[in-house]
């Protein structure tokens, strides 16, 4: 979230002046595409994709910058296309959506005390609210707050007027941007991902649910010291208001978390990786958004009070079904023992592997086996390359460049013809195991990630 001084008095939600801005900026990029295809027509192929490539990135970042404009929920519209828009949207595409960031003008405070006002009444005056918020995104801000009763510090997640009613209209006004450019092929993968994005931007405004999984969280985590959950306030939480008690911590990215002593960074590397496993293991359902933003780190001294993982946001939360979690369950066991073969029959059961021929899923298997080499061991996986597993187990996230090497064993395998994009439920489970890798290698953890699953075995 930003923390922008600059404010606004309301945000632009008007369906004529939204739809007037998209129509004018497509017709635009759409003009342009289409001049840049036929100035193109005569040259040879690598003359012409070279041309398509930076005519459509030209366009997509002026689109984009369009987007901009409007902030609100076409903002995160284009954020969430972002993140996901790699499996059914062109590469410079994405691109240009990933430049979209939370940098959004704040609503000035006369704004969201109208809003407060409107959604608690006259229990707006139990608390003292600080005016400049703490931060901002493209469908909410939050503010710091202390209720005069007895002291408590709590947070005001408030959502901007009008942006949940708008959410409808603006997935088709983007829909129609992505049609009338004729930059992006109508597929069934592209219909099947943007209803996702819209149930996901409908989840993300309903602040009855997410205060529910919040509850949930907390229960599951209350009693283990290295995990803070924000308590739900609920007096102060309507439909468009979220409180929830305040919890410092430092950014993951922090300067001072690398100067913390290995050990502390180790430990703190397992726990965040503990809750990914019982996400799977235990409680069937996941935070999907594996945003740095969403984690903090209140820092213990090294001695009696130790460190602990702060978990926010959890706006972001998918429940899966139980053959699916079954499938996810079985390809990390199979990593666990190293068998190319586990792997294999860990991928029956499930259409988007069954419906690959045999020769096909070796290949698959062996991204997998990749993939999930942190729960190998020294004596079952002769693959490991040296010295990222030291005797006792710990992975070496940092050294091990796991991210990089999966990525280039996927591409080799989904080469193959008969490859498809996988299934979403799927894919949002392997954004949160490559989010808490990058956790990982960020702090420069040393994890034993077999230690950790055998409690699951």
């Amino acid at each position: 979230m930003s923390d922008r001084s600059d404010k606004l008095d309301q945000l632009k939600t008007s369906a004529f002046d939204r739809r007037f801005s998209i129509a004018k900026a497509s017709f635009v990029a759409g003009t342009r595409w289409a001049t840049a295809n036929a100035s193109s027509m005569f040259a040879n192929e690598e003359t012409k994709s070279k041309k398509r490539k930076q005519a459509m990135s030209e366009q997509a970042n002026y689109l984009v910058q369009e987007i901009g404009k409007l902030k609100g929920s076409i903002v995160k519209i284009g954020q969430m296309m972002a993140l996901y828009g790699e499996h059914f949207l062109p590469e410079e595409i994405t691109e240009a959506l990933h430049t979209l960031n939370n940098n959004t003008v704040a609503l000035s405070w006369p704004a969201i005390k109208t809003q407060l006002r409107h959604e608690l009444g006259v229990k707006l005056d139990d608390l003292t609210i600080d005016h400049e918020p703490l931060g901002t995104a493209s469908l909410a801000q939050v503010h710091r707050a202390i209720r005069k009763s007895d002291g408590l510090e709590v947070v005001l997640k408030i959502q901007y007027p009008g942006v949940a009613e708008a959410i409808d209209s603006d997935m088709s006004l983007f829909r129609n941007m992505l049609k009338l450019t004729r930059m992006v092929p109508q597929t069934r993968e592209f219909d099947e991902w943007f209803e996702e994005v819209r149930e996901m931007m409908h989840r993300e405004v309903n602040y009855h649910m997410e205060a529910d999984t919040t509850r949930r969280f907390y229960e599951r985590l209350k009693d283990d010291g290295r995990y803070i959950v924000p308590q739900i306030i609920d007096e102060y939480c309507t439909d468009r208001v979220l409180c929830m008690t305040f919890e410092r911590g430092v950014p993951v990215n922090s300067p001072v978390m690398l100067s913390l002593p290995q050990a502390r960074r180790d430990k703190l590397g397992e726990a965040s990786l503990e809750v990914t496993i019982r996400e799977i293991f235990e409680w069937g359902e996941m935070q999907t958004d594996p945003n740095f933003g969403n984690y903090l780190v209140r820092l213990g001294n090294g001695k009696e009070i130790e460190d602990k993982i702060v978990l926010l946001d959890f706006g972001a939360i998918r429940q899966f079904d139980q053959n699916l979690l079954n499938v996810a369950r079985g390809l990390i066991v199979a990593g666990y023992h190293h068998d190319l073969n586990k792997m294999v029959d860990a991928m029956q059961g499930y259409s988007f592997f069954d419906q690959m021929p045999a020769s096909v899923k070796p290949g698959m298997a062996k991204v997998f086996l990749l993939a999930t080499e942190s729960f190998s061991s020294l004596q079952n996986n002769p693959d490991l390359p040296p010295g990222i597993m030291d005797a006792d187990g710990k992975y070496n996230w940092r050294k091990s460049q796991l991210h990089a090497r999966v990525i280039k064993q996927a591409g080799e395998s989904m080469a193959s013809r008969y490859f498809s994009v996988p299934p979403k439920e799927f894919m949002f489970i392997s954004r949160k195991f490559i989010g808490a890798y990058t956790f990982m290698t960020v702090i420069d953890a040393h994890t034993n990630m077999r230690k950790m699953l055998e409690a699951h075995l």
